[in-house]
């Protein structure tokens, strides 16, 4: 406090005391501020580097505790590699799941009702290769990061979950249609009309909207933010979805392989056991019975002639165990084929699809909800590939062992359209001569 010598207060000298103790304190926040700023900027600046050359982030959980967000950093070389392998795999893909819709489209001898399900395999497995494997290979060339927005990710979920299972569903429906028609040959081509095969082909397809429409009306919500678009992880959900889009249809299709072995198992052990009739030497020995009876014809009338229609009827029981062998060997052989085919089905769709379905089975159980993307990256975008592969697979399989369809492709690839019903039915005419005059090769 300043006062004059009357004790009166001095407001000038006060005013100017305090000027300068405020000058005195901004000067000495200005020189601690000259100090820090260059430190500060230089740790901004470091921590920013090590932001963008590091792979992983780390996010701050609700909980305190932190979560790696996987990025994939591909070089040049590396996303060529990649690029080029995942673009031929979509490319096979769309290409044979398309001639098999063009050949049993537009060629009249495989319009049959037992070819529908072949087509709806064919389009389940076409639209995973147009509307899900591309998204995919974008997202794993940028690094595993989901860049095309919330709303397209449940779309693409959804689409990528429905053509998926009905694949799945529809080689579960041909293992048993393929069973019927060998366990029940006479009753069941009977029941196998247009009408019950489409009515089956819509079963698939609505089983199949049964798992991707919950997320859609809020039964268990997707994971989906600005760089991760994932599946729901609700542990109640995973278990349905998995069971009725794998592990049943699996189970189904052991069983159906299984019967169908066992079929052919013993029908081979029957064929052994019995054999067939030699009909050659039959014919030898009713020619031989034949001469000696023209020879003695003079003198045994009467006993040439009974012994004449006893070869008769023998002639004709013959030719009628002949037809019902041809009929066994034939029924023996498509039993046989029957297993091949399916056998070949099962076990490429259980090395395609298993590995997945068990780390997607497993992935909520051992990854908390806040965090999904506890597995590596590479690990989950390998078996989901894998996958995919089974719709690359499935059309060359069911084309390798049936004949037309090896033909129709045979004549599409090499631009033969004209008269491919009339090469189907020469071929077949040509096989089934081949029976007739050469019944013996089928044993």
């Amino acid at each position: 406090m300043v006062v004059d010598v009357n004790g009166t207060f001095n407001t000038s000298n006060i005013m100017r005391s305090y000027m300068m103790d405020r000058t005195k304190e901004a000067g000495a926040t200005n020189m601690i501020s000259e100090a820090l700023v260059p430190h500060l900027v230089k740790i901004a600046h470091e921590a920013a580097e090590a932001s963008s050359t590091s792979p992983p982030s780390t996010l701050l959980m609700e909980n305190g505790t932190r979560c790696d967000e996987q990025i994939l950093n591909y070089g040049n070389v590396e996303k060529v590699f990649i690029g080029g392998i995942l673009t031929m795999l979509t490319l096979f893909t769309i290409c044979g799941n398309l001639l098999v819709v063009i050949s049993v489209c537009f060629v009249k001898k495989l319009r049959q009702p037992s070819n529908y399900l072949i087509v709806s395999l064919a389009v389940a497995d076409l639209s995973i290769a147009v509307a899900v494997m591309p998204f995919v290979s974008i997202t794993d060339l940028i690094g595993g990061q989901w860049v095309f927005g919330q709303v397209f990710c449940n779309v693409f979920i959804a689409m990528d979950v429905m053509c998926c299972t009905a694949s799945i569903m529809t080689l579960c429906v041909i293992s048993i249609d393929r069973y019927l028609g060998i366990t029940k040959p006479l009753t069941y081509p009977v029941r196998q009309n247009g009408r019950c095969m489409a009515k089956m082909v819509v079963l698939v397809w609505l089983l199949s909207a049964s798992i991707t429409l919950p997320p859609v009306f809020g039964w268990a919500q997707n994971v989906n933010d600005n760089s991760v678009c994932l599946i729901s992880q609700d542990f109640g959900y995973t278990i349905y979805s998995t069971a009725v889009a794998f592990y049943i249809p699996m189970s189904v299709m052991l069983f159906m392989y299984y019967r169908i072995y066992r079929a052919a198992k013993l029908s081979a052990a029957k064929h052994t056991i019995t054999g067939f009739p030699r009909v050659g030497e039959e014919e030898v020995r009713v020619g031989e019975k034949a001469e000696s009876v023209e020879e003695e014809e003079s003198v045994y009338c009467v006993s040439a002639a009974l012994r004449l229609q006893r070869e008769v009827e023998e002639c004709t029981r013959i030719s009628r165990l002949t037809r019902s062998n041809r009929r066994n060997i034939s029924i023996f052989k498509r039993e046989q084929k029957a297993a091949a085919t399916l056998g070949i089905v099962v076990g490429a769709f259980t090395v395609c699809w298993m590995p997945f379905f068990l780390l997607s089975t497993a992935r909520p159980f051992i990854c908390r909800v806040e965090c999904p993307s506890c597995v590596p990256l590479w690990v989950e975008r390998t078996l989901l590939w894998l996958g995919y592969a089974n719709s690359l697979i499935n059309p060359f399989i069911y084309a390798f062992f049936n004949r037309d369809l090896r033909t129709t492709y045979s004549n599409l690839l090499r631009c033969r359209y004209r008269n491919i019903n009339r090469k189907l039915s020469a071929v077949g005419m040509h096989e089934a001569l081949k029976l007739v005059e050469k019944p013996d090769s089928l044993a």
